[in-house]
Formats: C-alpha cells, sequence, structure tokens
C-alpha cells in the first residue's frame, strides 16, 4: 500500500480481520521487537515461529519431556532465545535459529506467565508470576529463585511468609500476583492483591516504593509500553489505567535513589508511598460504564498512542481501542469465541488475537484510498470517460517552459547498502546482528507415508496372483484394468511405486475414437456375408 495516497485523517487503528492462522491449538503469542516474526505457544506444548510476511510456519520447538499446554512465550531482546512457559510447571528456553533447547528449569508452582530479562542481548535471568505464590527472579544457567516481596511489611528480605503465601493444603489463599520489568530491566513493577504496585529493586530484593491504585482492587495484568514512558493495570474492578513513569527511562535506580534521599525526614510505609509518588502518576481510567466488562490481556500499541483490551466474557471476541486521552474510537466484534490473549504489532497498526478455539486473528486497518485528500485539483471519475486533448496540450514549447534543472549532484554515490535508523526503536543501532527472518526449513514426507506404499503395493501383488472373477474375465478378453488402481509398475519389491497421471480429455476422446474404429469396419463385412 502506498503511504502517500492514504487519507491521512483515517485512524491508525484496525477495523477488519485480514487473514487467520491455523495449526493445532494455540493459547498464547507474542512478537519480536521487529513484529517479523510471531511466537504461538500450543496446547500440545509444542511452539510455532510465524513468518508474519509470509503468514507461514518458519520454525517449531517441541520438548519432547514437555506434553502440558503453553502458558506463555517471550523473545530476547534480538531474537536469539524465546523463553516458553508450560504447565507442567517447566521453563525452557530455545536457540531460535539452530532449533535447540538451551536449558530447562522445573519449578515448583505453575508458571502463569515468564519474562526475559530486557537488558540483555542474551538473557538468562527471567521473572516468573506461578499460579500460587509470589513473584520469583529465575536464574535459568544456575537454577537459583529468587522469590520477591508482595507487600512492603516482609521487609524486602525477598522471603514471602508461608503462613501468608500457602494455606494448610498448599494452596494460595490470595490471587495470582502480576509483575514486569521496566524497560531496560533494572526495577520491577509488582501489582499484588490488595491494589498495591510494589516497585522494587530485584537485585537486592527490597522495596523501593508503593503507588496505590484507586479501589482496592486485585490487579490482574500490569505491562510497560514500548518507549518505558507508561505502565498499565488491569484491575478487578473492570478498570484499566494508565500510569506516566516519572523516573529516567534509563538509569531508574539512580533516580530512584535521589527521590528517596530527598524523603530522609519520612520512615516506613509512609516514605515508601512518597517515593511511589514521585515514580508513577495516574494519567487516564478506561472502562465500560455500560456493560461493565471485565477485561482480558490489555496492553499498549507499538507507539503507545492507543491502549487495547479483549473482552473477558464467554462467548464473545470484542476488543476495544481507546487513544492515550480516554476516548473509546473502535469496538472491534469478531466470531462467537472468548479471546484467551492479545498483542499489538510493534510497528504495524495490527492486532492479533487468540481465540479460545486456539485460532489466532490478524486485525488489519481497512484502508482507502482517497487521492483528493493530497491533491486539491485532483478529480476522482466513477467510471471512465473519453478526454479529448488539445492539438499543442503536450508540445514542449523550449521558450515558454524552461525544464527546470536538478539540484541533485549526479557525481555523488549512492549508499544501497545502508539501512536507515526507524524512529520506531530507540536502540536499533545497538543491534547488529538482530535476527528479523528466519529460513524455511523444507518438511519432509512422514515416515507413515512411506509405509502405507509398501503396504498397498503388496497388496497390489497379492491381488494380480489371486484369481479372483474380475481378473480372470479381465484376462478372458485381453484387457487389463490399469484404472482400477493408483499405481503403476511391476516391481513389488520397490518401497513406493509411483502414481499413475490422469489422462487428459482429449487422450480420453483419442481411445474412444480407436476403440470405435474397429466396430465400423466389421459392419460392411457383416452386410457382404448377408
Amino acid at each position: 500500500m502506498n503511504a502517500p495516497i492514504i487519507d491521512p485523517l483515517q485512524g491508525d487503528f484496525p477495523e477488519v480481520i485480514e487473514e487467520y492462522l491455523e495449526n493445532g491449538i494455540m493459547k498464547c503469542i507474542a512478537f519480536n521487537r521487529r513484529g517479523t516474526l510471531l511466537a504461538a505457544g500450543c496446547f500440545d506444548g509444542s511452539c510455532l515461529i510465524w513468518d508474519f510476511e509470509t503468514r507461514g510456519i518458519a520454525k517449531e520447538f517441541k520438548d519432547e519431556e514437555c506434553v502440558a499446554s503453553i502458558t506463555s512465550v517471550c523473545w530476547s531482546k534480538y531474537g536469539h532465545r524465546i523463553l516458553v512457559s508450560a504447565a507442567d510447571k517447566s521453563l525452557t528456553l530455545w536457540d531460535v535459529v539452530k532449533g535447540e533447547k538451551i536449558t530447562r528449569t522445573t519449578l515448583q508452582q505453575t508458571p502463569l506467565q515468564a519474562r526475559l530479562h530486557p537488558g540483555s542481548s542474551t538473557p538468562s535471568i527471567c521473572l516468573v508470576c506461578p499460579l500460587s505464590s509470589a513473584p520469583m527472579i529465575v536464574d535459568l544457567d544456575t537454577g537459583n529463585m529468587t522469590v520477591l516481596p508482595v507487600s512492603p511489611t516482609e521487609g524486602g528480605n525477598g522471603l514471602a511468609p508461608t503462613s501468608k503465601n500457602k494455606s494448610s493444603d498448599g494452596s494460595a489463599p490470595f490471587s495470582p500476583t502480576a509483575a514486569c520489568f521496566n524497560k531496560y530491566g533494572d526495577l520491577v513493577y509488582v501489582g499484588n492483591s490488595k491494589g498495591e504496585i510494589l516497585i522494587i529493586d530485584h537485585k537486592n530484593v527490597q522495596v523501593r516504593g508503593i503507588v496505590l491504585v484507586p479501589g482496592s482492587a486485585v490487579i490482574k495484568n500490569i505491562v510497560f509500553s514500548r518507549n518505558g514512558q507508561y505502565l498499565l493495570t488491569n484491575s478487578n474492578d473492570r478498570t484499566i489505567r494508565i500510569y506516566e513513569n516519572l523516573l529516567p527511562i534509563k538509569n531508574a535506580v539512580t533516580g530512584l535513589d535521589e527521590a528517596t534521599n530527598d524523603l530522609n525526614e519520612l520512615e516506613g510505609v509512609e516514605k515508601l508511598k512518597a517515593v511511589g509518588a514521585q515514580c508513577l502518576a495516574l494519567f487516564r481510567e478506561f472502562q465500560d460504564s455500560v456493560t461493565r466488562v471485565h477485561w482480558k490481556a490489555p496492553c499498549f500499541s507499538g507507539d503507545g498512542e492507543w491502549v487495547v483490551g479483549g473482552s473477558a466474557n464467554k462467548g464473545e471476541h470484542k476488543i476495544y481501542i481507546w487513544d492515550r486521552a480516554g476516548h473509546l474510537v473502535k469496538i472491534l466484534e469478531g466470531p462467537k469465541e472468548a479471546i484467551i490473549d492479545l498483542a499489538w504489532h510493534p510497528v504495524h497498526p495490527i492486532v492479533v488475537s487468540v481465540s479460545l478455539a486456539g485460532v489466532v486473528y490478524i486485525w488489519a486497518k481497512d484502508y482507502t484510498e482517497n487521492w483528493s485528500a493530497f491533491a486539491p485539483d485532483f478529480k476522482e471519475l466513477e467510471e471512465n470517460e473519453e478526454y479529448v486533448e488539445r492539438e499543442d496540450e503536450f508540445d514542449l514549447n523550449p521558450e515558454i517552459e524552461k525544464v527546470k534543472e536538478s539540484d541533485a549532484n549526479e557525481d555523488e554515490d549512492i549508499d544501497i547498502v545502508g539501512v536507515e535508523k526507524d524512529s520506531t526503536f530507540s536502540d536499533s543501532d545497538m543491534s547488529q546482528d538482530e535476527i528479523c527472518f528466519l529460513p524455511a526449513d523444507p518438511i519432509p514426507d512422514a515416515p507413515e507415508q512411506q509405509d502405507k506404499c509398501v503396504g498397498s503395493t503388496s497388496k497390489l501383488g497379492e491381488s494380480n496372483q489371486s484369481g479372483s472373477p474380475l481378473s480372470e474375465e479381465a484376462g478372458q478378453n485381453g484387457q487389463v484394468n490399469h484404472e482400477s488402481s493408483p499405481f503403476e509398475g511391476e516391481d513389488t519389491g520397490t518401497t513406493c511405486l509411483k502414481r499413475k497421471r490422469k489422462p487428459s480429455e482429449k487422450v480420453l476422446e483419442l481411445q474412444a475414437e480407436k476403440v470405435k474404429k474397429p466396430s465400423q469396419k466389421t459392419k460392411p463385412s457383416g452386410k457382404h456375408q448377408n
């Protein structure tokens, strides 16, 4: 689509279902940093890598030890690694190019979400949100696990009290806790069941600030925008809230230290709340005041200008899109299937949703070309019209009209190798070996098909040797029925015989004419005998 002929007044958000991806039962999705590859975790424990340009499968990861459903997938910063969490309490780190398993770690609880450290190109540290325990930092190389505090009263020692976290039967009395890294991974933001956002220095395992969410409802989701300027929370009170990040994007810990030093007169929880007020500021709230619907997998657009959230109601596939000012701009309605995951393309106005049936739907913008928006004197025609040109309309008169000389230097070398920096990626110049595409691997024929071919040839040989009435009649008439079998050949010892091609209509007509000619010659001879 040519960008100059698109109406600039159209909203830059998706409108219709452009295509859908179907392969098994997919449960969760994640784009790489450029949006060229889409990872999808499946119900059977496999992870598919879709080439989003060709919409074909470029890679498939399958761990023989994992047969449970995938709960989350996460790319590393430059796409070299991908982290897969599964319902069998496992974390598996894959090498994307080689397709090899780097490491596998088993937890004590089922991980609902796992995120790799965003500040490293080859990370080995991840943030895990288990089903029935506090979030933890896991070192995939050593297997060390550090539990993060979920309340400021835990003293920042990282050990959640067992009396609060687990009951006598081992289950958790509190809801699963949401957590996420900031843009460069030096801080962790945890949303707990009390409606508090804890700002945690995960290296020292210390709560540095607290932000109270209005309503004190359970925080189900928490996620940063790509540029790190805004934080999104999804609470149990059916409200999505946007917070503005007041800390510096880089070296956030340093900014946090400065905010803490200015509040030395305060102590305890009051000091943490004062620090939190200097870290996050409530920016917007989004909710459906009519239906009061719960939200599923809310997130930002790639540029942070739009906020999207899926309806959590069963039996409906509705996606709500707001602008950052808080106005509802679009409601996308899909098939009668619930939404289980949602993702916005990092660059383009494309939303990808996963239905309960395991189908991935791609929502894109329905572009309409409006030439007159850029050329007011351009006349749009509804149908073809005959035009009679003037005799001198296209004649070049050098005295009246002079050709404008180009200001371009024709002797200047043109760079056809260099790549322009994309303003969408602030640190794109740091990546020299980023993985954007994967070569397609040809899929070999399954050995079962060859076994079927061998079995079918043996059956053919047995049927030719057996004296069935049909075969005896065909032998007496001097005819062999070749069309009864799709295979041809006499050697039954081969692994698989060639499949016979179906004759064309022209060949069938010629064969029919050859059959008619002998019968026509016998007719006059019969009359002569009479």
